[in-house]
């Protein structure tokens, strides 16, 4: 998921040198959304998984 969100952040870098920014802006809102859903995942199975061992 991880690698998802830095596609988009690339997308979104490579649309703003072009002066594409509608689809920047769209491409690295996707990536910050995606980053958020990654870091909530990761902290819960961080938490969740220690109670298995």
């Amino acid at each position: 998921m991880l690698h998802y969100a830095v596609v988009f952040f690339i997308i979104a870098i490579i649309a703003a040198v072009f002066g594409f920014t509608g689809i920047a802006a769209g491409a690295a809102s996707i990536a910050k959304i995606i980053f958020i859903v990654f870091v909530v995942l990761a902290i819960l199975s961080l938490f969740f998984g220690r109670g298995k061992r």
